[in-house]
């Protein structure tokens, strides 16, 4: 079972499926924390004073006894009303989420959220409807105590001894530096400066454009292109730090269920628990780290692929209809857009709009040479759904002109 589950080294979140990294008896009962039954975990105990500053913590065998399991909307419901079953304990819990998420911040984190669509499925798993996940204080209560309990477990293991005990950080790299000065004269072209001098520079270069972005349109499109300038994130021996989160020691501990990389953290926390001192082969263990990286990436890949399949598959629904977007991307070919609700992108083509366009080096805009209409990035429209092919996962569009 080990060997089968570090072959997986991931689950994959499809969206009519999950392919579990352990058999679901594990996944879904005896590993899970299910309420009103005691389960084995490890534990990161953590002790605040009134200024929500750690004073001392803890981290070994724990037995956990859940007395009730909260879905987000429930949780959210008890933040906005401070009303309900455990409402005290949980915005408290907020509270201190608050505070690490500010000092996170401050301290160098970047803050990018990639949006997250989801699908309501029929009987038979296919799309019926399509929406765009909103991320409430509830998810981030969860994320901000998850990071904290992954930043102090990698730092206890590193703090530990002397030489350092091998261990699976999870790293994050600076952005390519060419990637970053080809992405900041883009910005400026459309009126956003990008700072890139020094790595506090860009971090905070970065957060100015999530915030500029929420407002606007234009520089919202930017947002993708940033993240592609980012290193991928992975599994190593080998502790450079986390740049995105602005964490100097980083690991993956809170999901075993999941990740085999966790597994490989927990085996090594509980070799070196107390007084106990264990190394494992370093050259054995970077090996497990490179497979379970290349396996995340795979699911990555097969994840974002089931994503558009399923958007191509809702929107063939409603060829002939004509839908809001705007325009995410500019190629020699045409534009392509992205429809506002359900975030299905589509190319129109320029043949298709009987003219030609001219495209500069930049792609920010296209240029009829015959009537001078120009298209921008970012700029509003509205669009056709001329056709759509699961199979290949494309849909085309037509632009509708409004007298």
């Amino acid at each position: 079972m080990d060997n089968e589950a570090f072959r997986r080294s991931t689950s994959v979140y499809l969206v009519d499926r999950v392919c579990p990294m352990l058999p679901e008896n594990l996944s879904n009962n005896l590993c899970s924390l299910n309420p009103n039954e005691d389960k084995y975990t490890f534990g990161a105990i953590f002790e605040f004073n009134k200024e929500f500053k750690i004073v001392n913590e803890w981290i070994g065998k724990t037995i956990i006894h859940s007395d009730r399991r909260f879905t987000y909307e429930e949780a959210q419901e008890r933040i906005e009303t401070a009303e309900g079953d455990f409402a005290a304990e949980i915005n408290m819990l907020n509270t201190i989420a608050l505070k690490l998420r500010e000092e996170r911040f401050n301290k160098g984190s970047i803050s990018f959220e990639s949006e997250e669509v989801q699908f309501i499925l029929d009987e038979n798993k296919m799309p019926i409807g399509m929406y765009v996940r909103e991320r409430k204080a509830a998810h981030m209560l969860v994320e901000d105590f998850m990071l904290l309990a992954n930043k102090q477990v990698a730092t206890y293991i590193y703090n530990k001894a002397k030489p350092e005990i091998p261990f699976v950080y999870r790293i994050h790299d600076l952005p390519n530096p060419d990637k970053l000065a080809d992405f900041a004269l883009f910005a400026a072209e459309l009126g956003f400066r990008f700072k890139m001098d020094k790595p506090e520079q860009i971090a905070e270069s970065f957060n100015r454009l999530a915030e500029a972005s929420k407002e606007d349109q234009k520089l919202r499109m930017l947002e993708p292109l940033a993240i592609r300038t980012m290193a991928k994130a992975e599994y190593s021996t080998n502790n450079i730090g986390h740049y995105g989160l602005g964490f100097q020691y980083y690991t993956h501990f809170t999901s075993p269920i999941r990740r085999y990389s966790d597994v490989l953290v927990h085996r090594t926390l509980f070799k070196n628990l107390d007084g106990n001192i264990s190394r494992e082969d370093k050259e054995g263990l970077e090996k497990k780290a490179k497979h379970v990286s290349e396996m995340e990436r795979k699911a990555n890949d097969a994840e974002r692929e089931s994503v558009k399949y399923m958007q191509t598959v809702y929107i063939a629904k409603f060829i002939g209809q004509t839908f809001d977007g705007i325009i995410s991307g500019i190629i020699e070919k045409g534009v392509f857009v992205e429809l506002l609700d359900s975030k299905v992108e589509g190319l129109v083509t320029f043949e298709s709009m009987g003219e030609i366009y001219t495209v500069p080096t930049s792609r920010l805009k296209a240029k009829s040479r015959l009537s001078g209409v120009e298209l921008t990035m970012g700029q509003s429209v509205k669009v056709k759904i001329i056709a759509a092919d699961p199979e290949t996962k494309r849909t085309d569009m037509e632009l509708v002109m409004e007298d």
